[in-house]
């Protein structure tokens, strides 16, 4: 099992930095653009495949919200697996929290993506 190695946000592959702020940004064709076209997201319970599932998830995710977001730590797992922390504060139930983005790259387009807290 590979240990995950703290890095500098900044040090987040390319891929992963504009789907991040594409997605800050509530900017759905950006976010997109960063996945694979079998790409899967998991969120919430929910899981979705494909480019328009994974539309679907970019352009309804926290929309019914107001509310920040801070991204606060990285780690590398491997070669195609990362990770982000964001921290988000708003009007959402408990008002504060700190979510977990797992990554899983694949020829520089995102193939997998698992959020949770």
């Amino acid at each position: 099992m590979t240990t995950p190695t703290s890095i500098a946000t900044t040090d987040l592959p390319a891929t992963v930095r504009d789907y991040l702020a594409a997605h800050t940004a509530r900017d759905t064709d950006a976010a997109l653009a960063a996945f694979a076209p079998t790409a899967v997201v998991v969120d919430d319970g929910h899981t979705y495949r494909g480019t328009d599932e994974v539309r679907g998830f970019l352009a309804d995710a926290g929309s019914e919200f107001t509310y920040t977001t801070d991204l606060v730590a990285a780690q590398r797992v491997d070669a195609d697996r990362w990770t982000a922390t964001l921290h988000l504060e708003g009007d959402f139930p408990g008002g504060v929290i700190d979510l977990v983005y797992r990554f899983v790259l694949a020829d520089d387009r995102i193939a997998e993506l698992v959020i949770a807290p």
